[in-house]
């Protein structure tokens, strides 16, 4: 497949790389060399304005690839096939599928001045996914979907790569435990806080753990090494390791003997990332430190990582991840709502749009935590079934990778919390019987 345009970007090279890869297997070729494209004898696309030969397929272009700027855009969205697109255009394809897909994956809406939630991040509330109505569709996947069937229309014998389904759990180590191996302080004001509020049965359960008669409410970890050895998983976990406390960073240190084992354990058999602390996101010299912290426990590399709370913008925090060594980053959702925050199920490439250049930066979406479900969306542990089992039908439908992310705490015992182990045990079983 070649793809003729009157000027080669690097924003049109970024995304005809991408969808060439999701398509064929392969990056599309590009040439402005317009004879060449005349007499090339194979697929090809005529990203202009008028017909160059009879055998192309002509896609109308919007100027977005062929700008060096960042501003507002003109969206205007419209239904094709029943799912919506935009950048309408008058060529053999009706919309603009380069610059629509650029504009998602880029995050471009997330450079222009928007309002901030609660915790300092993008609020979803200002994402076009959102306002139109497809957040909770990995509509990218879908406009290729529907490319391919176009494609193979105009060229029949153009042959696709397949593509396969692939579900990856993923795990966020945030408070390793509920009550054990806490400080005296910690330990004396947590019980005084559940004697004010007369909360007995948390009362009980936290003096028998202190005393070594029961397991801690939040040590899931041998009932999810089982889940995981059932069903042939391969998941990923983020552990936190900040060195100090904060109202957001309550893990116990990482130099505590149980965090040291803990980690280590799950170094021995899964693959460990960094979940940079909440502090790492206002004092930029934590981040290495708590990078060599967690290196130190594993004795490995670490290159992946996941921002606590979803805290990131852009493109600050992804540039302070690419210089701290991090090739692979799973923050790409919201910590607010579930659903597509890049409209997307496949992994690609962080593309910096104030510099204008693609970076080695890959970035793994995540359309489903429990925490957004429980504390967000207010939802009961069926409810969020039931919300899973959307995710995973979707990106199904298009072969995407489902990335979904829980926590320890959610998957034991703690009382807040009952019921919630048992749906994702329930969708882990059902995601493997329809596999």
């Amino acid at each position: 497949m070649i793809i003729y345009a009157n000027r080669i970007t690097p924003r049109l090279k970024y995304v005809t790389d991408f969808i060439g890869k999701e398509i064929k297997g392969e990056t599309f070729q590009l040439t402005t060399d317009e004879s060449f494209f005349k007499a090339y004898n194979g697929p090809k696309i005529n990203y202009g304005y008028e017909p160059i030969s009879n055998d192309e397929l002509l896609i109308v272009n919007y100027p977005l690839l062929f700008e060096d700027s960042i501003k507002k855009q003109n969206i205007s969205c419209f239904k094709l096939n029943d799912f919506p697109a935009f950048f309408k255009s008058e060529g053999d394809y009706p919309f603009d599928i380069f610059s629509a897909v650029f504009y998602l994956l880029s995050r471009y809406e997330e450079y222009l001045p928007y309002k901030k939630d609660m915790y300092g991040r993008y609020a979803h509330e200002n994402s076009l996914a959102f306002k139109e109505g497809f957040l909770n569709t990995p509509l990218v996947n879908t406009w290729i979907e529907d490319f391919k069937k176009v494609l193979k229309k105009k060229f029949p014998t153009f042959n696709f790569q397949p593509s396969t389904f692939n579900f990856q759990p993923t795990y966020d180590i945030d408070e390793a435990f509920a009550f054990k191996n806490k400080e005296l302080s910690k330990i004396a004001g947590g019980l005084a806080k559940s004697l004010v509020k007369g909360e007995w049965a948390i009362v009980n359960k936290r003096l028998k753990v202190i005393r070594g008669k029961t397991n801690d409410p939040y040590d899931a970890y041998e009932w999810m090494d089982k889940l995981h050895e059932r069903n042939n998983l391969r998941p990923l976990y983020f552990f936190h390791v900040a060195t100090e406390k904060g109202k957001y960073d309550k893990n116990i240190p990482p130099s505590h003997p149980a965090m040291q084992q803990l980690i280590k354990q799950h170094a021995e058999k899964y693959s460990i990332g960094i979940h940079p602390s909440w502090a790492s996101g206002d004092n930029k010299n934590l981040l290495g430190s708590e990078i060599e912290t967690l290196e130190s426990a594993t004795g490995k590399k670490i290159t992946a990582s996941r921002q606590h709370y979803i805290r990131f913008t852009l493109p600050q925090t992804f540039r302070r991840l690419i210089a701290a060594g991090i090739t692979d980053d799973y923050s790409m959702g919201y910590g607010s709502i579930n659903g597509f925050r890049a409209s997307v199920a496949s992994a690609f490439y962080w593309y910096d749009l104030e510099k204008e250049e693609q970076t080695n930066l890959l970035l793994h979406t995540f359309c489903f935590m429990e925490a957004n479900s429980f504390f967000e969306q207010k939802y009961l542990p069926q409810r969020a079934f039931e919300e899973m089992m959307h995710y995973y039908n979707v990106v199904k439908a298009v072969n995407g990778t489902l990335i979904t992310i829980w926590h320890n705490n959610f998957l034991g015992t703690y009382p807040k919390f009952r019921g919630w182990r048992d749906v994702y045990e329930e969708f882990v079983l059902r995601v493997g019987s329809q596999k």
